[in-house]
């Protein structure tokens, strides 16, 4: 339950070996009138559910298209990766709201089948019960930061799937299960042979679809191109062996399907932030010897 004496609450989640969907941070926040945050730019998707009061959303794409947006209680907003964003509380109902930073390799996926992307960020759910529902799991995970990563993980999957199945603007299914026998073949080749120079013809030749008709069908499932997937693949792999193993940087960029270093280096920072190095130092398990 809510500590009246407290008015935030936020946590930051164990660096564990999730690829489909990673969870960043989490938490709530009683916002002092005019509170204000931004303008900023993220590197994952970041949700909020707003409790009570109200508040103002301004966000500006990678196109430098801006829009902006009035929130109330039972209303959500969505901040995707790259966005300018900055939001404001209300001088005389300033919001009370509870959030969640997540990405992955399914995480645009999932966003989309809710109907939520840079164009439409917010999110009202179709009944104030249904809106009530994803709080509770929202607010479960932001209270138990004490619980294990599959707990927290599971409960990340669980506010998703409310998310999609609770949105007035989730999108309708037509023809969902061959399509995703077409996405789920292509991920499973991808994840085989990431290792090795790898294109776009040849998984849509693995798959028997027209390169083109594959692309589109990808993008409009993953919320990406398959190229673009290929290499967050490619980077959460590596992610995961600078963090688990004492492999050469060179050696995992090779064993990841980057022969150049260099290119592995610039790829890898855009994606992080960083460099392969620096992340290695921040995240690096610690090892038996």
């Amino acid at each position: 339950m809510w500590d009246v004496m407290e008015d935030s609450s936020f946590s930051v989640f164990p660096n564990e070996n999730f690829l489909d969907l990673r969870l960043y941070q989490y938490g709530w926040e009683q916002c002092a009138p005019l509170h204000s945050f931004g303008p900023f730019v993220r590197n994952h998707y970041l949700f909020h559910y707003v409790i009570s009061g109200r508040g103002h959303l301004d966000n500006t794409d990678q196109d430098g298209v801006r829009r902006d947006y009035d929130l109330k209680a039972d209303q959500g907003f969505l901040i995707c990766p790259g966005q300018i964003n900055t939001y404001v509380a209300d001088q005389n109902q300033p919001w009370k709201y509870v959030w969640v930073e997540f990405d992955g390799l399914r995480a645009a996926e999932y966003v989309e089948s809710a109907g939520l992307n840079e164009i439409q960020s917010v999110y009202r759910p179709q009944s104030p019960a249904q809106g009530q529902a994803l709080r509770d799991i929202m607010l479960y995970i932001a209270e138990h930061s004490d619980a294990s990563s599959l707990n927290l993980i599971g409960h990340l999957f669980l506010f998703l799937d409310a998310l999609i199945q609770t949105s007035s603007t989730r999108r309708a299914l037509h023809g969902v299960q061959l399509k995703d026998f077409y996405i789920q073949e292509a991920i499973t080749y991808m994840e085989h042979n990431y290792q090795r120079e790898l294109t776009v013809e040849e998984v849509a030749d693995a798959c028997k679809l027209n390169r083109s008709y594959f692309s589109k069908l990808f993008k409009e499932s993953m919320g990406c191109p398959p190229q673009e997937f290929l290499i967050r693949l490619r980077l959460s792999k590596a992610a995961d062996m600078m963090k688990g193993t004492s492999r050469s940087i060179g050696s995992i960029s090779i064993r990841c399907g980057y022969p150049n270093q260099l290119h592995f280096s610039r790829a890898f920072k855009k994606r992080y932030g960083v460099s392969p190095r620096e992340w290695r130092a921040q995240n690096r398990l610690q090892m038996k010897k």
